[in-house]
């Protein structure tokens, strides 16, 4: 029975945006089994990618609410689930896709073991033509890099983003505290990864993060810059959060890196272009480039733009300004969502797993169970 289940998990989690690509090696089962116990697993099979009551997933489950909601609540603790809890409001529960989700929802909670599978599991999430058509991830440029004539939109400016928000909490980075329990311990800082609004409220529910001012935001926008680190929000016009990446802990970046020409997979609307007769040959840049398309070339420095995702880290490493920013021709730039949720729709659609008519489904049915529990 307990076989089966996982089974189901799988393909369930498989059926979400982020997918769940079964392996060879079989090492995704083993992930199911350290996270979800099987009552969990069968419980996950129950919620959708809409919010709904425990008393809703509990007429869907034909199980008592009392023993749904503290599962739910448990679930949620232990980074299975999503949860929102709204102020004279029942709470309500969905399911979150693998990636972005539960994965990095398992911040304070892996060991070693947990982090190994992890490492080896994650390069199979990224597929690069689904990730070129539906990234959940984009590179925006750090500020100092952004020169008054370079035109920039507001959701590819850092600050704006921040700004536009009233909530903020920080976490640390779940990329670089699962290689340093393998071992791969690297000189970036920890506490460095930004959520907003009602994540920022699950964070620091979860005791994941803490709550932190928007000034304080802006500050570790500051210390990313200034340590190196690749921001990047969540591909869509309203960020949902913004990730201080660097390249050799991040999962995305690393798996980008092993791609010949990383530029056509993400989602950046900028390239570095270099200056050869300014160029001093100082190499300063190269350290601060995640993505090794800077070399060094007699004597100088040459650019690899196929490899260039337009973070913009060379370009204030660069005393002679030797380095600088170009957007994108109109016909290499991709249109960009608005929301975090049409994102992972745009995702799922690009995957084949949501439709038009498979939505229309899931709400018909979170209303038709609604007015059912309603009634009992």
């Amino acid at each position: 029975m307990a076989d089966n289940v996982y089974t189901a998990l799988a393909r369930f989690l498989d059926n979400l945006p982020g997918g769940f690509p079964a392996t060879e090696s079989g090492v995704e089962r083993q992930i199911l089994e350290r996270l979800f116990t099987a009552d969990e697993a069968a419980l996950e099979l129950h919620l959708s990618l809409i919010a709904e009551t425990p008393k809703v997933i509990a007429h869907r489950a034909s199980r008592p609410v009392e023993d749904i909601a503290q599962a739910l609540a448990t679930m949620e603790s232990k980074g299975l689930i999503s949860g929102s809890h709204r102020a004279g409001k029942e709470p309500s529960y969905s399911a979150v896709p693998f990636v972005v989700g539960i994965y990095e929802f398992q911040l304070h909670k892996m060991d070693r073991e947990l982090a190994g599978l992890f490492d080896e599991y994650l390069p199979h999430l990224l597929v690069p033509e689904t990730w070129k058509k539906a990234p959940l991830l984009r590179t925006i440029p750090v500020g100092e890099s952004l020169t008054p004539e370079l035109e920039v939109m507001p959701y590819e400016r850092a600050e704006a983003l921040v700004r536009s928000h009233t909530k903020f909490s920080v976490a640390d980075c779940v990329c670089r505290q699962e290689e340093a329990l393998l071992g791969h311990r690297c000189d970036k800082p920890l506490e460095t990864c930004l959520s907003f609004g009602s994540g920022a409220d699950f964070y620091v529910r979860n005791h994941m993060g803490r709550y932190i001012s928007q000034q304080e935001a802006l500050d570790i926008l500051t210390l990313a810059e200034e340590s190196g680190l690749v921001l990047q929000p969540s591909a869509s016009q309203e960020a949902a959060f913004i990730c201080a990446c660097c390249g050799c802990c991040c999962g995305v970046l690393t798996t980008l890196k092993r791609q010949p020409n990383p530029a056509e997979l993400i989602h950046s609307a900028f390239v570095a272009v270099l200056d050869d007769e300014l160029c001093n040959g100082c190499e300063l840049c190269l350290e601060r480039c995640q993505m090794e398309a800077l070399i060094s070339s007699d004597g100088g420095v040459a650019l690899d733009d196929a490899r260039c995702i337009g973070c913009g880290l060379c370009v204030t490493a660069c005393p002679d300004e030797a380095l600088v920013l170009m957007r994108k021709p109109d016909e290499e730039q991709r249109p960009l969502p608005k929301s975090w949720a049409m994102a992972n729709i745009k995702l799922g659609k690009v995957r084949g797993v949501i439709s038009n008519r498979s939505m229309a489904e899931m709400f018909i049915r979170s209303k038709v169970d609604r007015a059912a529990a309603k009634d009992t």
